[in-house]
């Protein structure tokens, strides 16, 4: 059996690197869609594929119950962002045709506000995944991987930093734009606290890095594990830019927006977006991802683990890529992924993870973890 799975943003940033990796199986019928044919057709002539795939003309803001009709995908990845607001209409979409539904969601209340749709996915019999990404599906699996070596788990604080170099699409600059400044909720000391985004400015050491500068951004982690891992008192979620400069730009920002003195920045995201492209040729082209997890050991004694992702050479856009390919290729396998609408927890564990970055330019140190 050949399972049909259409990428919507296929050509995007992360669209493309997803289609290349699936292109490959031989069993995926693989459809590229977006709202340009030309665009589709130029990048589907580009693959290696096992078989050979297909341009799909489809706008998410168009109708999509007849597009997805005609294209009859047993799979949809949704890679169109920014999440950020959006609504479910896409995942909807997908239950009405009988369709698995993944996407590639950092917007926290799009993420933990999927299982809203749990039981029209349930009667249709299709799984609906929010979240396939670095966050929750990789920090999750990460704190799922150690939480057993702490008696108790107290704080999880945990970060992505950004290179300059390489792709980054609007939508991506859109997403974080749209919460710089902004109030939202997260668990400190036992009990939420208000923070602003960008804001909480810091700095996290890096192996074979150095120390990068970090801000506190708003992701369904911050809602989520709560529930997950009771008992915990901070989780905090920071993300970063590579060239200290643009993060330091970007956090003076984050001040008029609070204070409500300049509108929201995603307003301007295409200029912002350009304008960082100046700090490109500062950038030594590596990302980084770190979760530090504190708390007591079995004796009552402090304990602390690091865990840290490096990704060179431009390596680290396909990291969050992962969780929707090895859901899709399971999926194609037909192996069960059970039916119902949830955020991407449980569904890919650190070592399957870990393992599909293999042939990358990406390493992994842990510090104070047994072995």
């Amino acid at each position: 059996m050949t399972a049909r799975i259409l990428i919507l943003g296929g050509y995007g940033n992360f669209g493309s690197y997803i289609a290349r990796r699936l292109a490959v199986d031989a069993n995926i019928q693989l459809l590229v869609g977006g709202r340009s044919l030309a665009k589709a057709e130029a990048f589907v002539a580009s693959l290696d594929a096992a078989r050979p795939p297909e341009a799909v003309a489809i706008d998410i803001d168009g109708d999509l119950r007849t597009a997805l009709a005609v294209a009859r995908p047993d799979v949809v990845i949704h890679t169109v962002g920014p999440f950020q607001g959006q609504s479910y209409r896409v995942a909807e979409a997908c239950i009405a045709a009988g369709a698995h539904y993944l996407d590639l969601a950092d917007g926290r209340a799009f993420v933990a506000g999927i299982g809203s749709l749990d039981d029209k996915a349930r009667a249709a019999g299709v799984a609906v995944i929010a979240g396939a990404s670095s966050v929750p599906a990789l920090t999750a699996a990460i704190v799922d991987r150690y939480r057993g070596q702490f008696a108790r788990l107290i704080t999880i604080d945990a970060g992505i930093s950004t290179a300059e170099q390489g792709s980054r699409g609007l939508a991506t600059a859109a997403a974080v734009l749209s919460y710089v400044g902004k109030p939202f909720l997260a668990p400190r000391g036992g009990q939420l606290a208000t923070v602003h985004g960008w804001q909480d400015l810091r700095g996290q050491a890096y192996p074979e890095l150095g120390r990068r500068l970090f801000g506190d951004v708003d992701v369904a982690d911050l809602e989520l594990f709560p529930a997950r891992y009771p008992g915990f008192e901070t989780i905090r979620f920071g993300a970063g830019h590579e060239v200290a400069a643009l993060h330091l730009g970007l956090w003076a920002l984050s001040w008029p927006v609070r204070f409500r003195l300049i509108p929201r920045l995603d307003r301007i995201a295409p200029i912002l977006l350009r304008a960082s492209r100046l700090f490109d040729r500062l950038s030594t082209g590596r990302s980084a991802l770190h979760m530090i997890l504190k708390g007591v050991d079995a004796a009552g004694a402090p304990r602390t683990i690091r865990f840290f992702l490096i990704a060179r050479s431009g390596h680290g856009p396909y990291v969050p890529c992962i969780p929707s390919i090895l859901l899709a290729q399971r999926l194609a396998r037909g192996e069960a992924v059970a039916p119902g609408a949830r955020a991407c927890l449980d569904l890919v564990d650190l070592d399957d993870y870990l393992g599909a970055l293999e042939g990358l330019d990406i390493s992994i140190v842990v510090e104070g973890a047994d072995a």
